[in-house]
């Protein structure tokens, strides 16, 4: 295995990047090429995934599975994934801004996440609630946003 193999020229010229985008490292997938690059996981469907917006990543024997924000599951079979896991989980770890676990009174607890895109500004939090806890029950998410509002302050974003 070359981890160093270059990404086919024409790939590379079929790719829409942006302005200052550049290509990480990429793995073959039964339908084509899975690109990171510095902003976004590219698949061979055309779908742009900003890495802000991936909630989860893993990988088994059928490859690649991402689940983004919006609950979007994307499924990529890579027989040979090269740098990708590593890339990828590094890409998401950098949107992360804050990701702290507070306890809520006698119910558990919310994990607060902020998240921006590579060299922006923060998007917004995520709530994300104890197993168990019902996320639209009022009392609960008013005890939420008032934690959230406390971590916002004492961090600044």
């Amino acid at each position: 295995m070359n981890i160093f193999r270059r990404l086919p020229a024409d790939v590379r010229k079929s790719l829409d990047l942006r302005q200052g985008e550049r290509v990480l490292t990429f793995a073959v997938s039964g339908a084509g090429h899975v690109i990171a690059t510095n902003l976004a996981l590219l698949l061979p469907d055309g779908t742009r995934v900003p890495y802000e917006e991936v909630d989860k990543a893993y990988w088994d024997e059928q490859g690649l599975t991402v689940l983004t924000m919006a609950g979007v599951r994307h499924v990529e079979p890579i027989p040979e994934p090269r740098m990708l896991p590593e890339t990828l989980r590094e890409r998401v770890n950098a949107t992360i801004v804050v990701n702290k676990h507070v306890d809520l009174p006698g119910r558990g607890g919310v994990r607060l996440v902020a998240r921006r895109p590579p060299g922006g500004e923060v998007l917004g939090w995520t709530l994300v609630f104890d197993d168990g806890l019902d996320p639209q029950d009022p009392g609960l998410r008013a005890q939420a946003e008032q934690a959230l509002e406390g971590v916002r302050r004492s961090m600044g974003v």
